[in-house]
């Protein structure tokens, strides 16, 4: 996996309640990622050709937002991830 890997499945994770862009990058700020803009919104973007997450527009506090949701193919996507990256965390754990 590479690192963009790890960011794709902390999306799609959380894209089952449908995100924004600032909430991902917030979110991943949380955890010690440091995305600006011009970096997850095309990740956003390439996720959603890829066919993995679905967007809308909604308006809220009177402005427009793009709300980003995890797809069948995306929830496949993370199952599959979530299982590999499984498997590496017990390799490299176990003592």
């Amino acid at each position: 996996m590479k690192y963009r890997d790890f960011l794709t499945l902390h999306v799609l994770h959380h894209a089952g309640k449908g995100v924004t862009g600032s909430f991902m990058m917030e979110e991943l700020r949380r955890h010690g990622y440091r995305l600006s803009p011009g970096t997850i919104y095309p990740l956003l973007h390439e996720l959603e050709r890829k066919g993995l997450l679905e967007s809308s527009e909604e308006i809220k506090n009177g402005r427009r937002v793009r709300i980003y949701t995890i797809t069948s193919k995306g929830v496949r996507t993370l199952k599959e991830g979530k299982a590999r990256l499984r498997e590496l965390c017990e390799e490299l754990l176990e003592e």
